[in-house]
């Protein structure tokens, strides 16, 4: 096959497998694994050319090293300082000690055990920072241990990238190349770091001045290859040059532009580069060392979890953040598959070997979505003192709510919840905040405000902040599965309590409904509803028409502003916009199938369509009867998801 046969059949694989682990919801990576396992030389023989689509997947390792860049920041990594050079560089060299030591013992040269210790030592940034997302986890104090470790092992990867190719020469070699790179990177990065900060600036801002999208993402791409070509043209990895880019870049006000522009090159990159690492797996050598693999994958989880675990505690944290810290980190990472892609051009551990530590990694990275779901009940089970933690942070929220009584319970102190609780305080109204991140709890509660640190996810949390007596729930935060969770609780403890709760948009007000909220603000339309009653105010509409219109738009549930038309940038954009209820006009010419039938005869409202208008002369008819029959000539407005939609106009043009 040409390399563009090639590209296309793995993409159409890499959409059919990604979607089935999207919904399961495992991580992507582990998707294009599979399937270059599976199309690759080892197992069903589909794709012999490993080569070239290596070449191609280069550029993934490219791109990411990249976003890495992006995301390294000065001033963060000073504010985070103790952590990443102190418990993620302890990790890193612990990791790699131990595994040197072992693969010493098993009669592997120590530049073998260097390289497989770089290997185990990473873990999963991509699928940690998510599920620290979700869980609402990134400022608990595992959280900032977590983040601080993963950083440092992205910084890790740079010397690696350079070390690994120089262990395949011999000594006296090694040493000349290891002291030349190293003089080699020390003169670039100076070099660009000095005159490369000004240059950038002044470069995107020339570019940005033009004002096209287009002229953006061309000069983004030429910086990252170009830095990237400077790097390899000194001897140095592509990947370096890359990471120097987005370093560059992560300092200026172009930064966060550039990251959106420069996300889908590196998910598909990315994607093939991973495929291309499958392709190296051998189901075959892996069924016959069934036990070694086994034996790895138990070796890497419970030494790293033992490993951090203990280096936590070493270092002052408590028993249980240093568990959690240890469980979120016990798996490998994408990076692993970076270093083994790279040892496997080398002539440094035998191919066997390396088989057995990319099963164990694929099977590590299965299990971490599994190992942080429980990580709370083996955390409780194996520290006797978090339970009398957790009790006495329960008794300290007690405490400090006890005293009110009818108050309203504001679940997130973040921007939104501050601002309600001024309102609140204003008109007399006592409350009680929950909020996890603990810089917003010391400031407020250094100010006098009623804030205290709990997760309101858990029930025992809002029994102790007082639900029982509570007048009011409010969510202030945008996370749709959090708020369920809340209602849920709600639900069981006090069903007679109304909930208010904030939401992106339209697309999960019947979700939220369902779970048992009295009131739930959409964030786009409650924008809309104070644009449009502005505007309406300034073409001379009566202010009592303006606020009867606002409480008609709202008692109907928005029903108003349900749904709009998308277009282009709404169909290019990953966006959650993109699975937002859409509007559609359809028109229905002579032959349409629709004609003379009307929406109860066409069933649209079984397909889950609502025909929000129809125009017929000019005149436009808002929420028309079920009974209505469509004529020829008529323009239907049909609301619905986007296959519903499009399921509907069929039905009416066609039958």
């Amino acid at each position: 096959m040409n390399l563009l046969t090639v590209t296309i059949f793995l993409l159409a694989a890499s959409v059919v497998a990604v979607a089935l682990f999207r919904r399961f919801q495992l991580p992507p990576v582990l998707g294009y694994l599979v399937v270059g396992t599976l199309v690759g030389p080892h197992a069903f023989g589909l794709l012999r050319d490993v080569a070239s689509v290596q070449h191609l997947a280069e550029f993934g390792v490219v791109f990411l090293m990249f976003s890495i860049g992006l995301e390294f920041s000065l001033p963060k990594l000073h504010a985070m300082r103790q952590v990443v050079f102190g418990l993620g560089s302890a990790q890193v060299l612990g990791v790699m000690a131990v595994v040197l030591l072992i693969s010493l013992a098993a009669g592997l040269p120590w530049q073998a055990g260097v390289a497989l210790g770089g290997i185990i030592a990473m873990s999963s940034t991509a699928v940690l920072s998510k599920l620290l997302t979700e869980r609402l986890e990134l400022d608990s104090p595992h959280g900032r241990q977590v983040i601080g470790v993963l950083l440092f092992q992205d910084l890790a990867v740079v010397p690696l990238l350079i070390l690994i190719p120089a262990f395949a020469e011999p000594a006296g070699e090694m040493l000349r190349t290891l002291g030349l790179a190293a003089l080699k990177a020390v003169f670039v990065l100076a070099l660009v770091l000095y005159l490369g900060q000004k240059l950038m600036r002044r470069l995107f801002y020339v570019v940005a001045r033009r004002q096209s999208a287009e002229l953006f993402v061309l000069n983004v791409l030429l910086v990252t290859l170009g830095l990237a070509h400077v790097t390899e043209m000194a001897g140095l990895s592509l990947a370096l040059g890359a990471f120097v880019a987005g370093m560059l870049i992560s300092e200026t006000e172009y930064r966060h532009q550039v990251e959106e522009d420069i996300k889908p090159f590196r998910d598909v990159l990315m994607g093939l580069f991973f495929v291309s690492v499958g392709m190296l797996l051998d189901p075959h050598t892996i069924f016959q060392h069934f036990f070694w693999v086994a034996l790895v994958l138990v070796g890497v989880l419970l030494g790293k979890f033992a490993l951090v675990a203990g280096l936590a505690r070493l270092m002052g944290a408590s028993p249980g953040t240093a568990l959690r810290s240890g469980l979120w980190l016990a798996a490998g990472g994408e990076f692993g598959f970076v270093l083994i892609a790279l040892t496997s051009n080398q002539p440094l551990v035998p191919m066997e070997t390396l088989q057995v530590v990319l099963a164990a990694l694929v099977l590590s990275m299965l299990a971490a979505p599994l190992i942080v779901h429980f990580s709370e009940r083996i955390v409780m089970r194996l520290a006797a003192s978090e339970w009398m933690l957790r009790s006495m942070q329960l008794t300290r929220i007690a405490a400090q709510t006890m005293a009110t009584d009818r108050h309203v319970l504001i679940c997130g102190f973040g921007r939104s919840g501050q601002h309600l609780a001024r309102f609140l305080a204003r008109e007399g109204f006592s409350y009680v905040a929950l909020d996890l991140d603990p810089e917003h709890v010391r400031e407020a509660v250094s100010a006098g405000e009623s804030v205290v640190y709990g997760d309101a996810t858990r029930k025992e949390t809002l029994v102790a902040a007082g639900v029982a007596r509570a007048q009011v729930l409010i969510v202030t935060f945008n996370d749709t599965a959090s708020a369920e969770r809340i209602l849920h609780h709600v639900q069981q403890l006090r069903p007679d309590l109304p909930v208010v709760v904030r939401t992106a948009d339209e697309r999960d007000l019947e979700r939220l409904s369902k779970a048992g909220a009295a009131e739930i603000v959409p964030d786009v339309m409650e924008a809309t509803l104070m644009l449009a009653s502005h505007a309406l105010v300034l073409l001379g509409v009566p202010l009592n028409r303006v606020l009867r219109r606002l409480r008609e738009t709202r008692s109907e549930r928005y029903r108003l502003l349900r749904g709009f038309f998308h277009g282009l940038t709404e169909r290019s954009d990953d966006s959650p916009d993109t699975q937002a209820p859409r509007l559609h006009s359809v028109l229905l010419t002579d032959q349409a199938y629709g004609v003379g039938r009307s929406i109860e005869e066409l069933g649209l409202d079984e397909m889950g369509i609502e025909v929000s208008a129809v125009r017929r002369r000019g005149i436009t008819g808002v929420e028309p009867d079920s009974e209505m029959r469509f004529q020829s000539g008529d323009v239907v407005v049909l609301l619905g998801g986007q296959y519903e939609v499009s399921a509907a106009e069929t039905r009416l043009l066609q039958g």
